[in-house]
């Protein structure tokens, strides 16, 4: 009597498991055993077309182009001086190290105007009082600065050498009062803005010319900070100092506004 068989064979080479309840794959119609039943473990041709179309999609990400960085946005983010494409990390011209950078020379020039006018409006406070205010400020920040490490928030990646602790006051408009922050040094004051705009959920809208701007202002004068200039050079000014521990303001402003009115209304 001829041996009747039941069932089908796995159609994987070198496999050919005869299974009585064979698995028919709805991709590309072939019978394969309980081992082979996955797209994957049989190679279904559905599954290389899927990914082939995932790759393509992929294509239309606009990658940054800064030396050493992989990262990819979905929209374009064009440098207004050298014309090209960088990832929000690297948007700014000194972080980018734009090839670019001195040629805006009457943003720079601006620039240094407005750190003078700073640094004068300090000129008259008696010699005495504004050294005394001064230690008073750098006292204070060192003692808030045991404090601020424990809670603050920021990129745990960076160095401790590097990291820069600010109780950061919000705009007055917001539900937070203020946030304990820590930044990297060699940062600009504009990446510093962007960064600090992203951990409270500030709208930001600096890229966009008719738009309140988002400014960093000095706790004491109210000044608006240059956004070009680095976090570091900050630390180490000769006048008006930022502190490692201390305080700093962060408002909407108008284009034509330089600075914030009473300090205190935001730092008490």
């Amino acid at each position: 009597m001829a041996e009747v068989e039941i069932g089908q064979h796995c159609d994987v080479e070198h496999c050919g498991q005869l299974d009585f309840l064979p698995f028919i794959c709805d991709g590309c119609s072939k019978v394969f055993c309980l081992v082979h039943r996955n797209r994957d473990s049989h190679g279904c041709v559905e599954v290389t077309v899927s990914t082939d179309h995932e790759k393509s999609e992929g294509s239309t990400h606009y990658p940054c182009t800064y030396k050493g960085c992989s990262d990819k946005e979905l929209v374009q983010v064009l440098c207004p001086f050298c014309a090209k494409h960088f990832c929000f990390r690297y948007r700014h011209q000194s972080d980018h190290e734009c090839d670019k950078l001195e040629a805006p020379k009457p943003r720079m020039s601006a620039t240094q105007q407005l750190v003078k006018e700073i640094v004068d409006s300090k000129k008259s406070v008696p010699p005495s009082k504004a050294r005394k205010g001064a230690k008073n400020s750098e006292t204070a920040a060192k003692v808030a600065l045991m404090k601020l490490k424990l809670h603050a928030l920021g990129d745990k990646s960076l160095p401790q050498s590097e990291r820069v602790y600010f109780q950061v006051f919000l705009p007055k408009d917001g539900k937070d009062k203020s946030k304990p922050i820590f930044f990297c040094k060699k940062w600009s004051i504009g990446k510093a803005v962007d960064y600090a705009a992203s951990l409270a959920s500030l709208k930001n809208d600096n890229n966009r010319a008719t738009a309140k701007k988002l400014r960093v202002c000095h706790p004491e004068t109210g000044h608006a900070l240059p956004l070009d200039s680095t976090v570091e050079t900050w630390l180490s000014s000769p006048e008006n100092a930022l502190y490692n521990g201390g305080n700093i303001i962060i408002e909407y402003l108008d284009n034509d506004c330089s600075s914030v009115e009473d300090t205190n209304s935001y730092l008490n």
